[in-house]
């Protein structure tokens, strides 16, 4: 009878943690945190108003650009509240249903970025391989087609796991490793087998952020051997320049990603410190270096910081 009691128990509650051995240095650690999330979401914003705004960045490359900065926008905004309650308000209790919500917005947003980050190959692909049916390739509905694929996608892979978890019994401990959730650090305090969890979320990785990897890298290589068929150096260098944004975008979305995934399955001799540090990597860079990254390579994006920068110091010598 106490077994079948067990097999539906679940916590109401479980515990975040922030970054084990730093507890008395939180305070500090309070103000930096806030600027990163302020750079988050107003480096992000800027890119989707001034992509809006200037016409002359109405075209494919940036109007994948304005959702990738979306996708970080929504990873920020799910990791914010319990981030900001642990370090602000030493709050590190999150409801149960609510730990499933921010689960499924996080590997949604993440599987979503993936998403855009292969369409952004493919968009230099068809702008290095064939530069004069750039824009009859890459129409407005082409776009926005890619666009609803790659939500759906995200949507539908990974809708089935916040239910994959709320069969399970919990019944012994109730701490999770990071400061909000994801799915392999929930299900490891699951008191039942996970057989199931582990091979849906095998499948889920490998049809999003495996299949995208593999496409990025298959982009790339295309792109290599279009480039070193051009005649001249300074062609090679000017359409290879025009990928370096997007490169970047990339390492810092995949290097994060493959660190908490290698760490999670292989580096559990490591201190807690590591898989917390790799965690809180893998979901505040993408969204901080992105705009960075976007910025210096974007002037109509500069000049729009600078304008933004200059009205508010008019506005504050009034």
């Amino acid at each position: 009878m106490e077994d079948n009691n067990r097999s539906h128990f679940q916590h109401l509650y479980f515990a975040l943690t922030g970054i084990p051995g730093l507890e008395q240095k939180y305070y500090w650690m309070a103000f930096p945190l806030g600027v990163i999330y302020v750079i988050a979401l107003v480096g992000n914003g800027i890119i989707i108003s001034t992509i809006k705004s200037e016409s002359s960045l109405h075209t494919p490359m940036y109007y994948f650009l304005c959702m990738l900065a979306l996708a970080d926008m929504g990873l920020a905004l799910c990791t914010l509240p319990s981030m900001l309650g642990i370090f602000w308000f030493n709050y590190k209790s999150i409801a149960f249903d609510a730990c499933l919500v921010q689960m499924y917005f996080i590997h949604t947003f993440s599987a979503i970025e993936s998403g855009v980050l292969v369409a952004m190959a493919f968009d230099r692909v068809v702008a290095i391989w064939n530069p004069l049916r750039y824009g009859s390739i890459l129409t407005n509905g082409v776009v926005c087609r890619t666009g609803v694929v790659i939500l759906s996608r995200a949507v539908c892979v990974v809708f089935p796991v916040p239910f994959l978890i709320k069969r399970l019994p919990f019944y012994h401990s109730n701490i999770l490793s990071h400061s909000f959730c994801l799915h392999q650090d929930v299900m490891r305090l699951a008191c039942a087998s996970t057989r199931i969890n582990s091979l849906y979320g095998l499948i889920a990785v490998i049809f999003t952020k495996g299949s995208d990897s593999i496409s990025i890298l298959l982009s790339y290589a295309f792109i290599l051997r279009t480039v070193m068929a051009i005649a001249s150096g300074e062609g090679r260098l000017k359409a290879l320049n025009t990928c370096v944004s997007h490169t970047c975008a990339v390492l810092i979305f995949y290097v994060p990603l493959i660190g908490v995934s290698v760490i999670h399955r292989f580096g559990k001799h490591l201190s807690p410190l590591t898989h917390a540090l790799m965690a809180n990597a893998y979901l505040l860079v993408p969204p901080v270096l992105n705009p960075t990254v976007y910025t210096v390579k974007t002037k109509e994006i500069r000049r729009k910081i600078i304008q933004i920068f200059v009205q508010t110091k008019i506005t504050a010598e009034r």
